[in-house]
């Protein structure tokens, strides 16, 4: 049994709030890194003109998906079911779980990465991708997803530590990879001195590699007996119920992103049919809302090792307190956000672009859109508490709800011939009713220990 002083017995039965804020706060400070190279990105597309930034909003959310997926939901998964192995006292059957766990990280880069590759301009044609605009889409989709594989495993070995309570070294990997990426990318992208501006492919390169180092530092960590695991490849034994306790949580949990990311294709697809500079602007207010799922995150992971330990043990009372703590910590973290937005979206927009169309699209989705962000922090933070559970059912169907109720009174506007105003407070209502359906159908879940 840990001493009472260890890092493993404070996670299981330290003080609630002060536990998660320590955990949260190398997680949320690496976090806004990720938000920062979004921020970069965008700035550096939107020198390149007003076709790459419709492209990009095409091809954006099939690039945060792959880390939706991978860190996120089997990211999830994999924390998850290493924390209750833990908490359980059974670090033989964690160290299975890491291992399991990095060869379904394997399999479903290299799936992510030929599918993308083979169908990704289709995709952006049936999105309303045209002309210049879809050229430019394929060529940035084509070198980014040939770099899926090292996303899923970067991810899948951050989410192993993770599930250890280690939220320092994934913290320190992500923050080192986003300062390179915002340097490779602005310098392969724009171009300096004798390396030639390569436009959206540069970019795409400058995040390739900096994935690739994240992929080094991590496997190095683990294999060099650092972590709590011990990983050792040729320990490998495959066996179908390793499999199975990772896959019921992550592979339940991947439906969450798929609704997300279809819900902003819908979006996508209904705005793309108002023109170039439509789609440009919400494409920067939808940057602003898919850089808030790193800051949910953030917090989110922080609860998963606490609330899977808890469970391991059988404190089910515990692991719930835990849950709603850390989402009413991510409620005030976006509430904040969604306030400066709503004030001042002008500070947010006026970064990538000086269009005056654009700029008022983009700014009047913010305005709109804004006092709904503290509601998906809540629904998203909750969500991945579940994750630490074993029961994910819940967010899930809130996520159907969501994105029901887009598809639907979209599919209405559209019919209307509603400008995107209309579509931007369906963005909001959207929000609104993700998280409260959220809170209401994790309190009706039973958690039990399995």
């Amino acid at each position: 049994m840990s001493p009472p002083s260890s890092p493993l017995d404070r996670l299981q039965n330290g003080p609630i709030l002060s536990t998660l804020l320590r955990l949260s706060l190398p997680n949320v400070l690496a976090m806004v890194m990720t938000v920062a190279v979004g921020i970069a990105e965008t700035y550096y597309v939107g020198h390149l003109g007003t076709a790459p930034l419709a492209a990009m909003a095409l091809v954006f959310p099939f690039a945060m998906l792959s880390g939706m997926l991978s860190a996120g939901a089997m990211g999830g998964g994999v924390s998850s079911a290493i924390s209750r192995a833990l908490g359980a006292a059974d670090l033989p059957r964690a160290n299975q779980l890491a291992l399991h766990a990095l060869l379904i990280g394997t399999v479903a880069g290299v799936v992510y990465s030929a599918l993308f590759l083979a169908l990704g301009p289709m995709l952006y044609r049936l999105l309303g991708g045209t002309g210049t605009v879809l050229d430019e889409a394929a060529r940035y989709s084509a070198v980014l997803f040939s770099g899926a594989l090292l996303v899923w495993l970067s991810n899948t070995l951050a989410s192993v530590l993770r599930g250890t309570g280690n939220m320092r070294v994934p913290s320190v990997g992500i923050f080192a990879t986003a300062i390179l990426q915002i340097v490779l990318g602005g310098l392969f992208g724009l171009g300096a001195g004798p390396i030639p501006a390569m436009g959206m492919p540069g970019i795409a390169i400058g995040h390739i590699i900096a994935t690739g180092a994240g992929v080094v530092y991590f496997a190095w960590f683990l294999w060099a007996g650092k972590s709590r695991l011990s990983l050792r490849l040729r320990a490998l034994h495959v066996q179908r119920t390793m499999l199975h306790d990772i896959l019921r949580v992550g592979a339940v949990a991947m439906i969450s992103p798929l609704q997300s990311v279809l819900t902003v294709l819908i979006f996508t697809g209904l705005i793309a049919r108002l023109g170039t500079e439509a789609l440009a602007g919400y494409g920067i207010g939808q940057r602003l809302e898919f850089l808030l799922i790193p800051i949910s995150f953030g917090i989110g992971v922080a609860s998963v090792p606490m609330v899977g330990m808890a469970i391991g043990a059988g404190k089910v009372t515990r692991a719930r307190r835990v849950a709603w703590t850390a989402a009413a910590l991510s409620a005030l973290n976006l509430a904040a956000i969604g306030l400066w937005v709503s004030v001042a979206p002008t500070q947010w927009a006026g970064l990538f672009t000086s269009d005056a169309a654009v700029l008022q699209l983009a700014c009047q989705y913010l305005v709109t859109a804004g006092p709904a962000f503290a509601f998906f922090g809540m629904g998203l933070t909750l969500y991945f508490a579940s994750q630490g559970s074993g029961k994910v059912l819940g967010p899930v169907i809130a996520g159907t709800l969501r994105l029901a109720l887009v598809a639907g009174v979209g599919s209405w506007l559209a019919t209307q011939g509603h400008g995107a105003d209309a579509y931007f407070w369906l963005v909001a209502a959207a929000m609104v009713l993700y998280g409260l359906s959220t809170v209401a159908l994790v309190r009706m879940t039973p958690w039990a220990r399995a």
